[in-house]
């Protein structure tokens, strides 16, 4: 259970849950910067230019894993294989999209979006609409920076400013979606800020809005033991003091929770086609894996996908 987590609790840009969508859009931002990107994401940097000073900036500094490996060799490979995993993350979901509109899917919505970024930088076909939920204030600040930047959406945007753990499925009706047509659902780093039993109801309410053919990704949870997390814990605290920053512990804001539900067998028990791909494989298959220490085959996330019947 998280320590910091309240069932009512809300953020911005530069808060909870919302910072660590600035985490990630930095791991972008640096990937893009790579000589052999797997991704390319040209706005990611703006997004996190003006989201004022945190621990992201460092993710930005190509000397930063150098420096740590100075003093602490494992603490550089686990700094290496986020950003890695952020990337061979993005990179498979850019695809699912690919796939979802070859298929002739032309709705879109991108559960928790964040500072994603797909709806501005993904080669959209006409008539396409990228629904993007997520709190008001997060959604607010993507769309005024990237307007401030003359960046326009590649597809018709819909903003849906709702909390997932509120009536999120009426108010996407309300900005226009239509539940009979095929729709392409993402759930990327969202699930681990869910406790099981709101995992089970989003993805229940995601199922009655799905008409046949539709198609959902989801990015799951890696098992960690108590013991691993406390030791990463340490880790990463040693990290922030070694760079002068203060420590943003993701755990904080996660649910640990044991009774949390396969996604794959959930979906396959709900009316769809569903497979997954272990993360770690994944990255092997792009020359991306990173050994780590601490880690087992069950602390990896996996990307299940899946088709409604």
């Amino acid at each position: 259970m998280s320590a910091l987590r309240t069932d009512n609790d809300t953020w911005d840009i530069a808060s909870s849950v919302g910072a660590t969508a600035v985490m990630v859009a930095a791991a972008r931002a640096a990937e893009t910067d790579r000589p052999d990107p797997l991704i390319r994401d040209p706005y990611a940097k703006i997004l996190v230019a003006d989201a004022g000073a945190g621990a992201w900036q460092f993710m930005l500094d190509d000397t930063v894993s150098q420096r740590i490996a100075e003093t602490d060799a494992e603490a550089a490979a686990l700094f290496e294989h986020m950003g890695s995993y952020q990337a061979v993350r993005t990179h498979f979901f850019d695809a699912f999209f690919a796939d979802a509109v070859a298929a002739g899917i032309r709705q879109i919505v991108i559960l928790a979006s964040g500072l994603d970024s797909r709806a501005f930088r993904l080669p959209w076909p006409a008539a396409t609409t990228v629904f993007e939920i997520d709190q008001p204030l997060v959604l607010q600040y993507k769309a005024a920076t990237l307007a401030a930047h003359g960046v326009s959406p590649a597809a018709d945007r819909r903003e849906v400013p709702v909390d997932l753990r509120q009536d999120w499925p009426a108010a996407l009706r309300a900005a226009g979606f239509d539940a009979g047509k095929p729709t392409a659902w993402l759930a990327e780093g969202l699930l681990m800020y869910l406790p099981a039993d709101a995992q089970d109801r989003l993805f229940a309410q995601l199922t009655e809005l799905s008409a046949a053919g539709s198609r959902v990704a989801a990015e799951t949870i890696g098992i960690h033991t108590e013991e691993r997390r406390a030791r990463m814990r340490e880790r990463f605290t040693a990290i922030a003091a070694q760079l002068g920053i203060e420590p943003m512990d993701i755990t904080d804001l996660t649910y640990d929770d044991p009774d949390r539900g396969d996604v794959a067998d959930w979906l396959a028990g709900h009316g769809w086609r569903s497979g997954k791909v272990a993360s770690q494989d994944e990255m092997r298959r792009l020359g991306r894996f990173v050994d780590i220490p601490d880690a087992d085959e069950e602390s990896f996330s996996t990307f299940v996908t899946g088709e409604r019947l």
